[in-house]
């Protein structure tokens, strides 16, 4: 099981890393990277998933659901962040005092609120796909998706720091 761990976790600092170092870091991001590229970083952070938990046979027919959970809720993602990508963009043009002057809170509100509509509805999702597996996961199926968990979540605080 160690070994295991071991492996994922390598697997999953590979996907989460950044993804070449030669980039300058403001080129970074999943905004600089192709859909293709986005796609299969998803498909790798799913695989990485699936092979931790070590499914039984009579696990697997869930798997379906939570794995295309994953995925729209990656798309949903992606397709938010190319948005503030977007937007910024268009803003490096501007003044700073050009911003200020021109900045509509309402319109901010709006936006942010239909952003976390959106996240509110692909996390519920997600919970609704993994319910039916999980309430089928051994002790030591759900202590390796903890661990897993939690790796993940310190990878990505550092990402951030970063």
């Amino acid at each position: 099981m160690l070994k295991l761990l071991a492996a994922g976790a390598t697997a999953l600092v590979v996907t989460l890393s950044q993804p070449a170092f030669a980039q300058a870091p403001s080129t970074m991001g999943p905004a600089s990277l192709s859909p293709q590229n986005l796609a299969d970083l998803t498909d790798a952070r799913v695989a990485i998933v699936k092979a931790v938990l070590q499914l039984t046979s009579d696990q697997e027919k869930y798997w379906p659901a939570v794995a295309d959970a994953i995925r729209v809720r990656a798309q949903n993602r992606n397709a938010r962040i190319a948005r503030i990508a977007e937007t910024v963009g268009k803003m490096s043009n501007e003044s700073t005092s050009d911003i200020l002057r021109d900045r509509d809170p309402i319109a901010f509100l709006d936006r942010r609120a239909d952003a976390l509509a959106q996240r509110s509805q692909d996390l519920k999702k997600l919970a609704d796909a993994w319910r039916p597996l999980y309430a089928t996961l051994s002790a030591e199926q759900k202590q390796r998706l903890a661990s897993l968990t939690l790796f993940a979540l310190h990878q990505m605080g550092n990402a951030v720091e970063h």
